[in-house]
Formats: structure tokens, C-alpha cells, sequence
């Protein structure tokens, strides 16, 4: 059986519906789901992963285990050597960041699943195509725009790649011990994913660039304080690294990642 944990997010959500359709015994667990929100046949529990009691009961069976650690999880003082102790010997694939390997981000989380898991995969993706979502008010209301950094590229990645990624490491062989990056094809500028999102609406948006501090404020509201400076960082002074496009999608799944304009197209109706 496999356990997915943030079974109703832009990832976990895929997951659970690719498993599922793989015919895989699948649990998904969130702090709020229910049986509407998965497939017929999966199995739903609600649970706090930074609260201990219960948590024996939310891994009773597993023997693979998708690992999300939240940024609410982080916030809470989640532990995450506790989460995988309860999931006993299970094969655990870690949902990291790149953050992780370029040092934005630190590596406890990472530490604590390799010290206690038998079988570990960490995947470390960039930033998410799916972080547009957070510009889908304004889209509707004004078709704009607005964002910090407006040309400064990133391979973003599509949160459907992840998934994918994440549903060949837990039911292949040979990807333990790995830790894979994963990036979209190429890098693309806020300035550009408004282009590619107002192609896909059949309408051009207007770009508004935002400062730094208006950034901030605006993702303090949901983040704790050092993933706010981290992420600004990424965004407005990336490293050449963090600007490079892994092969580690294609790697694993034989095939290119998807592009931002593919994303767009699919979600498109969030914006109209």
C-alpha cells in the first residue's frame, strides 16, 4: 500500500489519481479530505502529521510513503524523524526542495528521513508552475499581472512532472539513495508565464512589476519568515545552478518535462 501525505495539493492530488490508476492500494491522507475529493477505491484519512497521537494508524499497512513537509508543517515544529518512525520500514520518497542542495534551504528534513528510513528517495524541485495560481484574482478581476523580479527566468516545473517523477520512485526499482532535481525544459521569466497565460486565455495580460518588500508582504501572509527570504532570493538573485535545467525529469520518465504554456493551457480556466 502506498500512503500519500498532502493528498489534496497541486501535488499530492495527481499522485493519488496517477496511483490509482496504476491499480495501486492507495491511502491518501490531508488534514482536510474526504472520499469526494479522490478517485473510487482510495482510501481517506484526516491527520495532523505534526501531531503524534494517531500517527502509528495513518501508516498501518504502508510499505511506500510520500512525504510532504508543508511550510505549515515547518511553522508548527514538525518532526519529521517522528513521521518516519511511524511508517516503520517503509519506502519513503521525500517531496524537498532545490533550495536543499543549493543551501537556501536546510537540510534537517532531508537528515532526518535518510537517518531513519531503510529506503529513501529525495526529490528536490524548483519552483512550481502552479505558484500562478496565486495570481488568478487579479487575472480575473483586471487581467494583470503582478509580480517581483519580472526578468529574471527559472525552470519552473510542472507540479504534474513532480508527480509523475514521485509515482515511478515509488513503484520502480533502482532509486533508492538517489536524489533527484527536478526542473521544467527551460527557464522562463514572471514577464513570460503572464504571455504564455494570456495565450491560453486568448487574451493578452497586462505585466505589473512589483517591488521586493510588496513581495514580501505578500508571501509573509503563508510563509515563515526564512522561507520568505529564501525564496526572494531564488527569485531575484538565482545562482547559475538554480537557473539550469536538470535532466533528472527526463531521467526518470524517459521524456522532456512539460513547458509552463502547457500548464497554462490545462489551467487556463482558473483564470477566466
Amino acid at each position: 500500500m502506498v500512503v500519500v501525505t498532502g493528498a489534496t495539493g497541486n501535488v499530492g492530488r495527481l499522485l493519488v489519481e496517477t496511483l490509482a490508476a496504476a491499480g495501486e492500494e492507495v491511502t491518501a491522507v490531508s488534514r482536510r479530505i474526504s472520499p469526494s475529493d479522490v478517485p473510487d477505491g482510495v482510501r481517506t484519512v484526516r491527520a495532523d502529521l505534526t501531531r503524534s497521537d494517531g500517527l502509528k494508524e495513518v501508516f498501518d499497512g504502508a510499505d511506500r510513503v510520500f512525504l510532504l513537509t508543508s511550510g505549515e508543517f515547518l511553522a508548527a515544529g514538525g518532526d519529521v524523524a517522528e513521521v518516519v518512525a511511524a511508517a516503520g520500514g517503509a519506502r519513503i520518497a521525500l517531496l524537498s526542495s532545490q533550495g536543499v542542495g543549493t543551501g537556501r534551504h536546510a537540510p534537517a528534513y532531508e537528515e532526518a528521513v535518510k537517518a531513519s528510513s531503510p529506503e529513501w528517495t529525495v526529490l528536490r524541485p524548483g519552483g512550481f508552475a502552479s505558484n500562478a495560481f496565486q495570481w488568478a484574482p487579479a487575472i480575473r478581476a483586471d487581467r494583470v499581472v503582478a509580480a517581483p523580479f519580472g526578468d529574471v527566468a527559472l525552470p519552473v516545473i510542472d507540479p504534474a512532472d513532480i508527480a509523475d517523477v514521485a509515482a515511478a520512485v515509488l513503484r520502480e526499482s533502482g532509486h533508492h539513495g538517489r536524489s533527484y532535481v527536478l526542473t521544467g525544459p527551460e527557464p522562463i521569466s514572471p514577464r513570460r508565464q503572464a504571455a504564455d497565460l494570456g495565450a491560453a486565455l486568448g487574451e493578452p495580460l497586462r505585466f505589473a512589476e512589483s517591488s521586493e518588500d510588496e513581495a514580501r508582504a505578500a508571501m509573509s501572509a503563508f510563509m515563515p519568515p526564512v522561507v520568505v527570504e529564501a525564496t526572494l532570493a531564488i527569485l531575484g538573485r538565482p545562482t547559475e545552478e538554480e537557473q539550469r535545467v536538470s535532466p533528472d525529469v527526463e531521467k526518470v520518465l524517459g521524456r522532456p518535462g512539460r513547458t509552463f504554456a502547457d500548464w497554462a493551457t490545462r489551467n487556463a480556466a482558473a483564470f477566466r
